[in-house]
């Protein structure tokens, strides 16, 4: 079960790129510093920086390693496909194509007529629309959206949603899938019916936690629609498509007939079968169809402060608020940008953007002090023991950028540090309205502190598949031991430990002890199996008396509460196994849009039946043990079945399993 529901949030993360984040308790600036100079990351360096020899970047080198690395990548990670691009001082530096777009057929990848899905990169292009909106005054970053909505966000806080939450991820929205995927012959919700019967709740005041949300994303690309008085990729076509001269890009789902033949295929594994063209709901946070070239185009428009030629997409200076940190919640940490999120690394400032769609696995960097742009995006998930596009991209940044970071003083106070961060954190992207909550029962991380100071995270590891270990350099600061990640430790409003990775669009609340990992295996790794065994007995003793012919020495009664029990522990397996076997299954778009519903609430129904039995077996266990005619390990067993129907009770109710609410 627990494997199962791992695999759950997988699906669940699509269309995110990382799972880190910044620090929350600090709302944004009210308005952004405009500077975005092309500074070093200091954020990034506890000391002076430390540069290494650089291996000069043309073309012809970064063809011969490109050529050496992804070719092996493809093989290794049994991945159908792949198109990278490489843009330097306004110009395309490489674009190559690797594998193929139909495997089946031996269709190479082609960086111009090939259209990958790169996900929420998507999400890039709608932040651009909305500061487009800005720029010409019809938006205003710190008005509550609900101005410009046709329906209304109920005022959960005090403080309204605001477009600069949406372009931060802290709108404190908790995270919805529901339809997020659906099938290609799907029917294709329009924005304003997919935003009013979606609305998630909202589990933080805004501008307080980072959590990211498809759903906000929408939200922004309905405002832009709304607001132009254009449908959302119309307005996408006439204002950044056609002014780059991006001929091979869309937004529409299906496709349109004319690109529908360039589409490449999609593959969980590039030896497996094509998948069918996923159809993304929440289209302005992940529908995209694009080739390489024209985000190409695209990335060159940005690192040239929104000009391309003789197109000019945004203003200089609104291009530049678009790129510039937000009120840093932890100033040695990456930060939101409006829209691009920061990822600096080897001494530079670089902004970005990941996508996963179910089989495509994009990641979009600008490197800004350099002029640079780089674009990846894989066709296949492949066997997922390694991020083949983080690989890539950081084998590229050391082979250009070479650096070594700087050397730190030990901090007196590591091992007490250590020790009092130690434990379980939940991320700050989640659901907890609905089914799904249960999945952050068994996806926590853990951290664990060494004798020597140093920490472990589980479940971050290094290339190598070996878990990562963290060195404090300042105070609640770590960094890779043998690497440039990094963590900070803060305390929120509350006094509450809160986790800071470098990826700044969530963050990892410490859990109480009701939300730890380890409670909630050695509830259901107790409980289960007693009410299995429970049942197996059954028919097994009943044999054993039939062969040695015997009786059970009973009264009527002691049977029907002996039989009532039974059947209890038969619902609640029913119930486990149903919810495993309906949330867990081979095909997610089947879950994600939707077409189970029916089922979960059928299982959910006998859920409750498996609670409300629990009172019957609470009464016969009782009862029991007040019966002189029972054997004393009899009633032992019978307590024990009745704390496990008691705890799988708790941990139903604990982790909304039967709530019923099917707007997850």
């Amino acid at each position: 079960m627990i494997a199962r529901c791992q695999n759950v949030l997988t699906v669940v993360l699509l269309l995110c790129s990382g799972v880190f984040a910044q620090k929350p308790g600090v709302p944004p600036a009210a308005k952004p510093p405009v500077q975005v100079e092309n500074q070093v990351a200091e954020n990034h360096a506890n000391g002076p920086q430390v540069k290494t020899q650089t291996q000069e970047m043309t073309a012809s080198d970064v063809e011969s390693f490109l050529d050496g690395f992804v070719p092996m990548q493809l093989q290794r990670e049994n991945i159908g496909g792949a198109v990278v691009s490489v843009v330097k001082d306004g110009k395309v530096l490489f674009a190559k194509g690797y594998g193929y777009s139909d495997v089946e057929k031996k269709k190479p990848v082609s960086v111009d007529e090939t259209l990958f899905r790169p996900g929420s990169i998507s999400k890039l292009f709608t932040w651009t629309a909305v500061m487009q909106l800005v720029e010409r005054g019809k938006l205003d970053l710190d008005r509550d959206v609900n101005a410009y909505l046709d329906f209304n966000i109920p005022a959960t806080w005090p403080q309204p949603i605001t477009l600069r939450n949406i372009l931060t991820h802290t709108t404190g929205f908790e995270e919805t899938v529901k339809e997020l995927f659906v099938p290609e012959d799907a029917k294709v919700l329009s924005l304003k019916d997919y935003l009013s019967n979606h609305l998630p709740k909202r589990i933080f005041a805004p501008g307080t936690t980072p959590a990211y949300s498809n759903y906000a994303a929408t939200l922004a690309g309905y405002i832009v629609e709304r607001v132009s008085g254009r449908p959302f990729n119309e307005y996408v076509t006439e204002n950044i498509f056609n002014p780059l001269k991006m001929t091979h890009s869309t937004f529409a789902q299906p496709l349109p007939a004319e690109l529908k033949p360039l589409m490449s295929n999609g593959y969980k594994t590039g030896s497996g079968h094509s998948q069918q063209f996923e159809i993304i709901i929440p289209a302005p946070a992940g529908s995209l169809s694009a080739t390489a070239a024209d985000l190409s185009r695209f990335m060159i428009a940005h690192l040239q402060n929104g000009n391309l030629e003789d197109a000019q997409i945004l203003r200089p200076e609104t291009a530049q608020t678009m790129h510039s940190r937000q009120a840093a919640l932890s100033p040695e940490m990456n930060a939101m940008a409006l829209g691009f999120y920061e990822e600096s690394r080897n001494g530079h400032r670089i902004i970005g953007h990941g996508g996963d769609t179910i089989y495509f696995h994009s990641d979009l960097h600008l490197v800004l002090d350099a002029g640079l742009g780089f674009f990846v995006s894989y066709n296949s998930a492949g066997k997922g023991e390694i991020s083949p596009r983080s690989a890539l991209w950081q084998h590229f940044m050391d082979r250009y950028f070479a650096y070594a970071p700087p050397q730190t003083s030990p901090v007196a106070s590591a091992t007490a540090d250590a020790a009092a961060v130690s434990g379980y954190y939940m991320s700050s992207r989640r659901s907890d309205s609905n089914f799904l909550k249960a999945t952050e029962a068994f996806t926590e991380i853990h951290v664990m502190s060494g004798p020597d100071g140093t920490l472990t995270i589980q479940p971050f590891k290094d290339f190598r598949g070996e878990t990562k270990k963290w060195k404090e350099i300042g105070p609640m600061l770590y960094r890779a031991v043998d690497g440039q990640d990094q963590i900070a430790f803060v305390h929120d409003k509350d006094g509450r430990l809160v986790l800071i990775p470098d990826f700044p669009a969530i963050v990892f609340q410490r859990a109480s002890w009701a939300d730890t990992a380890p409670w909630n295996r050695f509830l259901l790794t107790s409980s289960l199996p007693i009410l299995a065994l429970t049942l197996l007995f059954w028919p097994v003793a009943a044999g054993v008396r039939l062969h040695y012919r015997t009786r059970l020495e009973l009264s009527s009664q002691q049977r029907r509460l002996r039989l009532i029990v039974r059947l209890v522990c038969l619902v609640d397996i029913i119930f486990a196994a149903g919810m495993l076997l309906t949330v867990g299954g081979d095909d997610p778009t089947a879950l994600l849009g939707g077409k189970l519903d029916s089922r979960l609430l059928l299982f959910q129904g006998v859920g409750i039946l498996g609670v409300l039995g629990s009172l019957a077996v609470i009464y016969a266990t009782i009862r029991s043990w007040g019966e002189h005619n029972l054997w004393f390990w009899a009633k032992m067993w019978n307590l024990l079945v009745m704390l496990a129907c008691i705890g799988f009770a708790w941990f139903s109710i604990h982790w909304n399993l039967l709530n019923f609410n099917m707007k997850y």
